[in-house]
């Protein structure tokens, strides 16, 4: 799962060559939302799993499990977040709980 993480850093470095103020505005845009407010960086974390989940955007799951982790996220919230989306997309969502294990279980052993 890592590697889709660093796939991802990789990507945006190339478009921050080539897109540069797509890319930047987008990096402001993610930066500020990301910022506490009136919900915490671990529950908007949560919240990106699960809307990960339903993307059905592994790169996204990868990422976002990490970070929920950074943020302080139990592998149980991190699942039950997943859940719901699975609850809210069927089948479809649930095969990508796989990755959801899958990340879980990389960045616990490396924390």
């Amino acid at each position: 799962m890592e590697e889709l993480v660093n796939e991802f850093y990789a990507s945006v470095k190339k478009w921050l060559k080539t897109n540069p103020k797509q890319i930047r505005a987008f990096l402001d845009f993610l930066q500020t939302v990301r910022e506490p407010g009136a919900l915490d960086t671990k529950t908007k974390e949560l919240i990106a799993v699960a809307s990960s989940v339903a993307a059905r955007c592994q790169w996204c799951i990868a990422l976002h499990v990490k970070e929920a982790i950074e943020a302080g996220a139990s592998p149980e919230e991190i699942r039950e977040a997943a859940w719901v989306a699975v609850l809210m997309g069927g089948g479809p969502n649930l095969a990508y709980m796989q990755l959801v294990e899958k990340a879980i279980q990389e960045f616990t052993e490396q924390g």
